[in-house]
């Protein structure tokens, strides 16, 4: 089975969808009757090709990218991906069939743009095509993109209906884009998790202060990190061995930074800036909790991690927060842009060790039955039962 797959992120370029990009195809590797071209850009202004095993290539196509903003795609960085994208998947296809060795269909992550360069190849090859829905590509999911929906929603859904398969990532974002598109058949597979490579750490150094992690995400407005700061600042006067460390960047963070300083709490907020992933575990092990106060999210990559490595996790009930978090039992469900109740929730945890030992337990037995092996498996199935038709 030959595969011809998009995604306009991958790392280190991107966030969430880029990972769960790259351990998805580290899994396909395994499979021996699977071959796959991911299209994706480049971080620099060259071509690169990287291959996974001997039938996983990934081909990373200039797009004038600002290396000082990996984690933040512009309009003209998604625009010049996808005429890029476009002419040389085009190129790709054309080859195989020369060839004899045609693609069986293309997988798009996100609806726009890479579902649309689907569609393209669809009206033009006739190749199916599967849509997995990763957030933004969804209407109504980020205020960044509030106008932009109204111009394009009529074209996410004519995308969806013309598709093989849409699959979510979690039930919150299959419930969101019902909102738009209530007869549209979605189903879900979600994201996995590597236990192997993220785990707790049986001595908790964090033990004498009490630190509480943000993930390696973007950092926007969208991710509600103003409102965990004004918590962190109502509880700091009375346990001031709370540290907040926030993994990750983006556009939101100057502004972040000086209501940081403005607050007089530099000595108890520290940006960590960007992190490469595979450097991301100590940050997660030194932690008493994760802290996820978005406003919006499909299938948070980070709190997977943090689950994975036994922490209790508190968070807004987003995307596929229901999921992951059981009020009261490895974590709280906190309200929307409250940070009085992001405080009360991680006061709890504060004054009562045993429920953090508690609830850490519960995340790292729930982490264990997740896995990528898993994702990646059932993705085949789908290219299986598409490819039949």
């Amino acid at each position: 089975m030959k595969i011809l797959f998009f995604n306009y992120e991958y790392p280190p370029l991107g966030a969430g969808a880029a990972n769960a990009t790259e351990c998805i195809l580290q899994e396909f590797v395994k499979i021996p009757d699977l071959e796959l071209d991911l299209i994706t850009s480049s971080i620099d202004e060259n071509y690169h090709l990287v291959e996974l095993g001997k039938k996983i290539k990934i081909h990373r196509l200039p797009i004038g990218k600002n290396a000082e903003k990996l984690h933040f795609q512009s309009q003209k960085d998604l625009l010049v991906y996808s005429w890029r994208a476009y002419i040389f998947s085009r190129k790709l296809v054309r080859d195989a069939r020369k060839n004899k060795q045609s693609y069986d269909l293309t997988h798009s992550f996100f609806t726009v743009p890479c579902g649309f360069l689907s569609l393209l190849l669809r009206f033009e090859f006739g190749l199916p095509y599967v849509i997995s829905l990763r957030g933004s590509d969804v209407p109504y999911y980020s205020d960044r993109f509030t106008f932009l929906y109204k111009l394009i929603t009529p074209l996410i859904k004519f995308i969806w209906r013309r598709s093989s398969r849409v699959v979510s990532n979690s039930e919150g974002l299959r419930e969101l884009a019902f909102r738009s598109s209530p007869k549209q058949k979605i189903e879900i597979i979600y994201n996995g998790i590597d236990t192997k490579q993220f785990f707790p750490k049986l001595e908790n150094a964090a033990q004498a202060r009490f630190v509480l992690t943000v993930g390696a995400s973007r950092i926007t407005d969208r991710k509600g990190i103003n409102y965990l700061i004004e918590a962190v600042a109502k509880l700091v006067p009375k346990y001031p061995q709370i540290y907040l460390k926030l993994m990750g960047d983006g556009n939101a963070r100057e502004k972040l930074e000086q209501f940081v300083k403005d607050s007089r709490l530099e000595k108890n907020v520290v940006f960590l800036g960007r992190i490469p992933h595979e450097d991301v575990l100590p940050y997660y092990q030194e932690a008493s909790l994760f802290v996820f106060p978005s406003l919006n999210e499909g299938m948070s990559n980070a709190m997977l991690e943090a689950l994975a490595v036994g922490l209790p996790l508190v968070s807004t009930n987003t995307g596929g927060a229901s999921e992951l978090v059981t009020d009261g039992e490895n974590g709280f469900i906190i309200k929307f842009k409250d940070s009085q109740d992001i405080a009360d929730k991680i006061e709890k945890l504060i004054l009562d060790e045993e429920l953090r030992k508690k609830m850490a337990l519960v995340s790292r037995t729930l982490a264990e039955k997740m896995s990528w092996q898993s994702v990646a498996e059932k993705y085949f199935e789908v290219y299986k039962q598409v490819g039949k038709k």
